[in-house]
């Protein structure tokens, strides 16, 4: 993948978010899309090495629309400033959880897990965890996944390594305020990242550096699909 490529017509974009500039520079476009295009089948590829279930999947299944939608928001600029791929076995709208990249000037990541999950589901994370807490503190506690995602809390999306996008100030309802590992059920989220530098992805060779840091994630992420599932 010509990850500089990429990220240099993001930067354009980025300083000419308009559809003027856009259809000017629509051939550079559909390059740079289909070369990123030709990345995430690389990744689904190398994923399904240790994840079987995302073999099926295509470049198709996991990418987004280019085109923002400003509905909702008073940021009326027409187009992302990233591209970013879901690779999630049951669809990108499902709440069983994913692996994602992300390319973005200066802002490159790679991450898995759960987010947006509803409150009965969250709930039943909880639990799940409370019952299990030691095979959960096993994997979420590892020297590996700390190093390599933090702890919850340390981090934010902009972080160059995080665990739990948002955290709930105390303990959610009906669980005990008390409970020693409290962190881990005032999470809303089960999604762990990791930022890479601008020139991760360029080339042929970084779908291993990429496996390496999902391998990581995977058993948290495994951890609570098993409760989604049960949901599906």
């Amino acid at each position: 993948m010509q990850a500089g490529r990429i990220l240099d017509f993001l930067e354009s974009i980025r300083a000419n978010n308009n559809k003027e500039w856009f259809n000017a520079h629509r051939a550079e476009y559909d390059a740079v899309r289909r070369d990123f295009e030709d990345g995430v089948n690389m990744a689904i590829l190398r994923i399904s090495e240790f994840d079987p279930t995302i073999r099926h999947l295509t470049a198709k299944d996991a990418t987004y629309r280019f085109y923002r939608d400003t509905r909702f928001s008073s940021d009326k600029s027409p187009y992302k400033t990233h591209l970013g791929a879901y690779i999630a076995a049951h669809g990108k709208k499902a709440l069983h959880g994913g692996y994602y990249i992300h390319l973005e000037p200066d802002h490159c990541l790679v991450s898995c897990g759960n987010y947006w999950l509803p409150t009965n589901i969250l709930t039943s994370c909880r639990n799940e965890i409370m019952g299990n807490i030691s095979q959960w503190r096993g994997i979420v506690e590892s020297d590996r996944f700390v190093d390599v995602f933090g702890r919850p809390g340390e981090g934010d999306w902009d972080s160059s390594k995080g665990f739990g996008l948002e955290l709930l100030k105390t303990a959610p309802a009906g669980f005990p305020r008390d409970y020693e590992f409290i962190q881990y059920l005032r999470m809303r989220d089960y999604c762990c990242w990791h930022g890479v530098p601008n020139d991760f992805f360029e080339g042929d060779a970084w779908p291993d550096g990429l496996a390496e840091i999902l391998e990581v994630g995977k058993p948290m992420m495994d951890f609570i699909n098993s409760v989604i599932d049960d949901y599906e």
